[in-house]
């Protein structure tokens, strides 16, 4: 790339809070008409300097350079106004506003200078949403939406803000594989236009498909920058993780013959229809499907979030209803949600605290916490999950991703589980807390307990579960062990 090619440049970027040394090193370059991959594990400094370059924080030292003058960015509506976009991975849409409200917010079109035109916002979301292929109706209210249209919603509103700079943080941690063609398709039109994307991404295969250079965050750190062409994947993990990492195949376990949990004609009107599947003890089931499929709202029906309309649950081999989490406790199910953020933690309260909430009644006597044990358990929580806390009374938003997700986990193994429904469990998270969970789902699996995991990733679905069960338009269309599913098969089937 030629000088006039830079778009921005990051340079010496360091940051402290409270003493403590978040960022050190923070660099980057990122040229037009091109994706550039910043890479690194969970606490490597990237959120830190993605929210110095929005005006989000306030650097230390360093220098930055948007299009050749040196700036710094008081704001995020500064940064904005300067041609710097950013899609996060904390969605935070106006839940009670429509789509077409949400994608225009702060930059209504107006009538007479005063009255919002809703027509035209309507008229104009469709026409986005359209261009880009996103199968969202620009006049349903946010709340109505899954996961996977809000993040879709919230990548349509930055593309439509026409920056020279889009920052996109985990932009396909809550859609499926084929949204993720679609998000692709819509990033080659971005860059054909000339703007410059930085891409960050736990998926190390999309960074792959879509990156054209890199860069890799350690520690707080800069430690390399290239063409991606030029790297392979173990390459990339030891750069990121600073060591190799051995590939681990998580179901290996010869599941046994007793069934922990079966249902029958399990359905809910609107959302999944005549679901049978049961689970074995030493087993894990992945299901499949696009979004959409029903699979996140069959798990909360199992859970008790949400009630059936008909069908059966048998445990044990007999029939048991299950109208509530508290239910699904007592018959020793535990739940990983999809979102950690808005439904599995309480952001504000301690790392302590968020371990032992579901346990509350075994540590406590007339009403009153023993604090002595809730401090004990979540120790040995933090210590069995290897958390990465200064302390166990931090406040648990101060984790980094992977930090947040094995504290839910470390939550759930508090109740003494047999079944274990995992909605996303790695969703955003870096590579060695992945390995991490994999490799504890698999020892929780062995010791003849049994997991039903939720994921959007193929390779993870073929690498972790025992035996898969594919979700299309809320009916269950195959089921098969993974040994005889190919990757193809399992997007022929979801699709």
């Amino acid at each position: 790339m030629s000088g006039s090619d830079l778009l921005l440049k990051a340079e010496g970027i360091q940051k402290s809070y409270g003493g403590v040394l978040a960022l050190h090193d923070g660099c980057i370059e990122l040229c037009a008409g091109t994706v550039h991959a910043l890479c690194g594990g969970n606490g490597a400094g990237k959120s830190t300097f993605l929210n110095i370059l929005m005006g989000l924080e306030a650097p230390d030292s360093g220098r930055i350079w948007l299009n050749g003058s040196e700036t710094r960015f008081a704001s995020p509506a500064s940064a904005l106004a300067a041609g710097i976009a950013i899609i996060t991975q904390e969605l935070s849409p106006v839940p009670d506003m429509t789509v077409a409200e949400n994608i225009f917010l702060g930059r209504e079109s107006r009538r007479a200078g005063w009255f919002v035109n809703q027509t035209v916002m309507r008229r104009k979301a469709a026409e986005l949403l359209e261009r880009l292929n996103f199968a969202v109706d620009p006049r349903v209210k946010m709340r109505r939406l899954s996961l996977g249209q809000i993040q879709l919603v919230e990548i349509a509103k930055a593309i439509d803000q026409r920056s020279s700079v889009l920052i996109m943080d985990e932009p396909t941690s809550a859609i499926g594989d084929k949204e993720t063609a679609v998000l692709f398709d819509a990033i080659r039109q971005l860059k054909s236009a000339g703007v410059g994307i930085i891409y960050v991404s736990h998926r190390l295969s999309e960074l792959f498909s879509i990156a054209d250079e890199y860069t890799v965050f350690r520690d707080g750190g800069f430690v390399r920058t290239g063409l991606m062409k030029d790297i392979d994947r173990d390459e990339l993990i030891r750069l990121i993780v600073g060591g190799s990492l051995i590939d681990q195949q998580c179901a290996a376990t010869e599941p046994e013959k007793a069934t922990l949990l079966e249902v029958q004609g399990y359905s809910r009107a609107g959302e999944f229809e005549d679901i049978n599947l049961s689970l074995k003890s030493g087993e894990i089931v992945g299901l499949y499907g696009l979004m959409g499929a029903g699979r996140s709202e069959f798990a909360s029906s199992l859970y008790g979030i949400s009630r059936r309309n008909r069908g059966r649950l048998v445990m044990d081999g007999a029939e048991v209803e299950i109208n509530s989490p508290g239910d699904a406790l007592k018959f020793r199910i535990a739940m990983i949600t999809e979102d950690r953020k808005a439904s599995g933690l309480f952001l504000s309260q301690s790392v302590r605290k968020n371990i032992s909430l579901t346990s509350l009644s075994s540590l406590s006597r007339r009403s009153f916490i023993n604090e002595r044990k809730e401090k004990a358990v979540a120790q040995r929580m933090i210590e069995r999950f290897h958390i990465k806390v200064r302390t166990r009374d931090q406040p648990v938003r101060q984790l980094s991703g992977g930090n947040q997700q094995k504290v839910l986990f470390a939550r759930s193994l508090t109740t003494s589980p047999r079944i274990l429904i995992c909605d996303e469990p790695t969703r955003g998270i870096d590579e060695g807390a992945k390995r991490e969970i994999h490799a504890f789902l698999a020892e929780f699996a062995a010791q003849g307990n049994a997991v039903l995991m939720i994921s959007s990733e193929v390779q993870e679905i073929l690498a972790s579960c025992n035996r898969v069960v594919v979700f299309r338009h809320g009916r269950q269309v195959a089921e098969s062990p993974v040994t005889r599913i190919t990757p193809e098969l399992l997007l022929h089937w979801a699709s």
